[in-house]
């Protein structure tokens, strides 16, 4: 029978583990060490095994053993820095001789081996690799050694372990149990009880190991009708004091301790199990949570939400790489590079560990509380470092209570959540992760660090942080960090409340219509920070910082002072939960103080993977040094080149447009339509090779159209199709059935751009198209361009401001002609030489595209595919569109935007002063 408790065990395994990590053992003999080992779980020498036991080997000599415990162990001794794998060999061997030696009662389960250093635990009933670790983690994994204690093991699954899988499972629970009608209300609290206890009896909280699931193995009936009243009296008594608990009550439930914290208050409706339910809930327990990465309780949520529901509510669950980008930007960076400043200080050492006492963080769209989690790590993390720094291993017995030198604990966290299920969520997720570094504390200081009962806890209001006042949480005074990935909602998939909430908060714009989602934190943020030191950043779609959204908002954001005091340029977002979205994000941080030191993370890759820091003197909505100014949308080009125009809009039902099939067929049946049947190009026939063909019939006589059946049915049908709209607009129109709703054909030769094309190419394909081609409102198009025109929208120069300033869907390029096109500052006085180079130029990327005749455009702007000629080609006319702009070359796109934003402030400015000059004379 154990003699000890899996706390007392720990203990012995954390002080064992302090003795003999990093010493020097070139002296120490193996009998001290196992002596030490086996006292670490209640044992003696005597009690099990005799050192140096003697075994006859296959050649005849005899063996040492260091230690044998017949039946049970065989442990083997290495000096330092000689391979286990020797040792385990000699071990065997011994094994080999005891069955050679008709011992079989004597042969053991278990294989041990040691350098001092390292454990290796071999369980010889088992296909399972070898078990390893280092003496000082001894107290992390003293279940696997239970055997030695007198306690019953098990086989384990991995370590690494609470995973997507596992949360699936317990996913499956929440929804049987749903689906047998139990509360919802109720239904989110028990199943964050549930987890609590997944974790608590991984990590020692309940001290003895699997107390949980032996409690449901052992005490409730396989078909699991009483499975519910027991969960309810184990959850009672969590809830309940030590000393307020029933004498008679169960053994396996008097030994539980004390939780409180609320997380058990409430009482619950008891569940109503089957053997199935049962089933799933124990195979839940079979997982090791240990280790549960916080990430994991953000895609526990979504697997178990509908995906209705989660695209709704935007609940985009960001991974632990890409929080601690913003963590390590927002706070983490400078409180590091405070501390390395002031370590050696102790003075100056304990004053900042007292202020880091008083921050305080709210998530004002916290969800699972991913980033209030893993802020609290690292805070805790940065605390142990400092501890260390004011205790230095030869000192520590200077700490008289480590727990009183701990200043950093869960109430400086804050977070808003409109679910209530991801909120119940943060709150535990606070208190285990509290767990897990208290373990980390206790390994480090040799101290059991247990915060049991549950004194402090995280804020988590369940409420519409768009509707509640932040100050209501967390008053700004006493607020230090905003931070979180507030929803990723586009405006036209925004339900009827969030299309409200952003009408009201965004009452003074006009446009706000278009805005994404997210952008109402900012302004909420904007507002809660005034008058205030407060540093906030959040994780938003790239589309904020592209196209016409910035334009839109961020002047109401600067008028409030606001300035972007750190970004992270965009990389994709990586999310912890099965069905991984595909979302381009970035990261913006702001305050009102104009900080000495921003910096810009610019990513080489999508990924976020590998980039670098830019330091700038000013961040602008756009996410690059310069002025925080912004495009709005122009009518007209800001330069003297061709207008752009928007392509001809159909509104037709489909009626207008033919397949190659059906113009066959018509013409066959109709020769008289040849006149009236033209090539239609859309931004995928354009790219894709593809042939289309539509009606164009603007000017068409009646009685010709009388004429033809066929082609006046279709006509018809247009008319018929827009009279049953619901725009008044397109209802007008009805009485125009033979045109287009907008036309914009031109008599001469066009040059083509698509409006959507795929971000993968390093160039959009444009190319030239005569007058008798009808471009399709899924494009844009230049009429009466020049093949300079042509060069220099091909260009490296027009691609870079395209990539920062366009639209986006997911992450393909919008093109906007009034905020890209118009906008776009042309060369401002090339020479002829220049010009002739650059034409020469274009027509060589021409040239290189007809030397591919079976290669659509998509072929050949495939990244992949692209061939060599091509790619030279636009290499050459990249190098001559850089030229008319300065003679110094450009060494990548982030310059060329830089350049180009400076020229478009040069030209803008004084048009926007003497418009201001203008209106005060007439106001005059």
């Amino acid at each position: 029978m154990p003699t000890l408790s899996w706390n007392e065990i720990r203990q012995r395994a954390i002080a064992f583990g302090r003795d003999w990590k990093d010493e020097t053992r070139e002296n120490a003999e193996a009998q001290t060490f196992w002596n030490e080992f086996l006292n670490v779980f209640g044992r003696s020498r005597r009690q099990v095994a005799a050192f140096e036991e003697r075994v006859r080997n296959l050649t005849g000599g005899v063996g040492r053993i260091d230690l044998f415990w017949p039946g049970t162990l065989i442990a083997e001794h290495k000096s330092a820095g000689e391979s286990l794998d020797k040792a385990t060999a000699q071990a065997l061997e011994y094994v080999r001789n005891l069955i050679d030696a008709k011992r079989d009662s004597e042969v053991p389960r278990y294989i041990i081996v040691s350098d001092f250093a390292t454990i290796a635990l071999h369980d010889l009933e088992s296909d399972e690799p070898a078990f390893q670790c280092r003496v000082e983690q001894l107290h992390e994994h003293v279940q696997r050694f239970a055997f030695i204690a007198g306690y019953e093991t098990r086989t384990l699954d991995p370590e690494d372990p609470a995973n997507v899988e596992a949360a699936e499972i317990l996913a499956k629970l929440h929804d049987a149990l749903e689906a047998g009608n139990y509360p919802e209300h109720d239904l989110e609290r028990f199943m964050v009880r549930v987890l609590f206890c997944l974790f608590a009896e991984d990590t020692g909280l309940f001290g003895q190991p699997d107390t949980f699931e032996l409690y449901i193995r052992n005490t409730t009936r396989d078909d699991g009708s009483d499975l519910g009243l027991h969960l309810r009296q184990f959850f009672e008594v969590l809830n309940t004091p030590t000393d307020q608990r029933q004498a008679n009550l169960d053994e396996q439930l008097a030994d539980l301790p004390y939780v409180n914290g609320d997380l058990f208050a409430e009482r619950l409706p008891a569940a109503a199990f089957n053997s199935d339910m049962r089933a799933r809930l124990l195979s839940c327990c079979t997982f090791s949570w240990k280790k549960i990465s916080p990430a994991v309780f953000g895609s526990l949520f979504q697997s178990i939400m509908e995906a209705p529901e989660r695209r709704q509510i935007g609940a985009h669950y960001t991974s632990e790489r890409d929080i601690m980008k913003l963590i390590r930007s927002l706070f983490l960076d400078d409180l590091r590079k405070e501390f390395e400043r002031v370590k050696q200080n102790k003075t100056q050492l304990r004053k900042f560990h007292e202020r880091l006492g008083t921050l305080t963080f709210l998530d004002p769209a916290c969800g699972c509380g991913n980033f209030l989690v893993i802020a609290y790590r690292e805070l805790r993390k940065l605390e142990i470092d400092i501890l260390l720094a004011l205790h230095p291993p030869g000192h520590r017995q200077r700490i008289f209570n480590v727990r009183q030198e701990l200043h950093i604990d869960v109430d400086q966290f804050f977070g808003i959540e409109i679910e209530e299920w991801p909120a119940r969520i943060a709150e535990v997720a606070m208190w285990l992760m509290d767990h897990q570094m208290n373990l980390v504390v206790s390994t480090t200081f040799g101290q059991n660090i247990i915060r049991l009962p549950l004194e402090r806890s995280a804020t988590i209001r369940c409420a519409n942080a768009l509707r509640l006042d932040w100050n209501d949480v967390l008053p700004a005074e006493e607020c230090s960090f905003v931070l979180g990935n507030p929803p990723f909602v586009g405006h036209h998939l925004q339900t009827r409340e969030q299309k409200e909430d952003q009408n009201r908060i965004w009452s003074e714009l006009s446009a706000s219509g278009v805005l994404d989602y997210v952008t109402c934190w900012y302004r909420v943020a904007g507002d809660y920070i005034q008058g205030t030191s407060i540093r906030c950043a959040f994780v938003s779609t790239n589309s904020i910082n592209q196209g016409e959204q910035p334009g839109i908002f961020w002047p109401a954001l600067l008028a409030l002072g606001v300035r972007i005091q750190c970004a992270h340029r965009t990389f994709k977002w990586v999310s912890e939960a099965r069905g991984r979205a595909h979302v381009h994000v970035v990261i913006i941080g702001f305050g009102l103080a104009d900080v000495s030191q921003k910096a810009i993370w610019e990513y080489d890759n999508a990924d976020g993977d590998e980039g670098s820091i830019v330091a700038a003197k000013q961040i602008n909505p756009y996410l690059f040094d310069g002025t925080p100014t912004v495009l709005t949308n122009r009518r007209k080009a800001l330069c003297d080149v061709p207008q752009m125009r928007y392509g001809n809009k159909p509104t037709d039902g489909g009626h207008f447009i033919l397949t190659p099939e059906e113009r066959d067929e018509l013409l066959t049946q109709e020769p008289g339509a040849a006149p009236y049947i033209r090539r239609y190009v859309g931004a995928a026939d354009f790219l894709d090779g593809s042939f289309r063909y539509c009606l164009w019939l603007p000017d068409i006589e009646p009685d010709k159209l009388r004429s033809m059946p066929l082609v006046a049915a279709r006509v018809q049908a247009v008319r018929d199709f827009r009279l049953k709209s619901k725009a008044a607009t397109t209802r007008e129109y009805a009485n125009y059935p033979t045109r287009f709703r907008q036309v914009a054909q031109t008599d001469g030769r066009f040059i083509l751009i698509p409006r959507h094309t795929s971000e993968a190419r390093q160039y959009i394909p444009f190319a030239y198209f005569e007058s008798d081609v009808v471009a399709s409102d899924a494009c844009f198009f230049i009429p009466d361009a020049e093949p300079y025109h042509f060069a220099v929208i091909s260009s490296s120069m027009h691609m870079a401001w395209v990539r920062q300033f366009c639209g986006r869907l997911k992450s393909d390029y919008r093109y906007s002609k009034d905020i890209v096109y118009n906008n776009f500052p042309w060369p401002e006085s090339p020479s002829d030489a220049q010009r002739a180079a650059v034409e020469t130029a274009a027509q060589a990327v021409l040239d290189a595209r007809t030397a591919h005749p079976n290669a659509t455009l998509a072929d050949l702007y495939d990244p992949l595919a692209m061939p060599k000629d091509l790619r030279d080609a636009h290499r050459a006319l990249d190098r001559a569109v850089d030229k008319c702009y300065r003679a110094q070359p450009f060494a990548n796109d982030r310059l060329r935007v830089e350049y180009l934003f400076a020229m478009w402030e040069r030209l803008t400015t004084p048009l926007t002063a003497t418009k201001k000059k203008t209106r005060k004379k007439k106001k005059r």
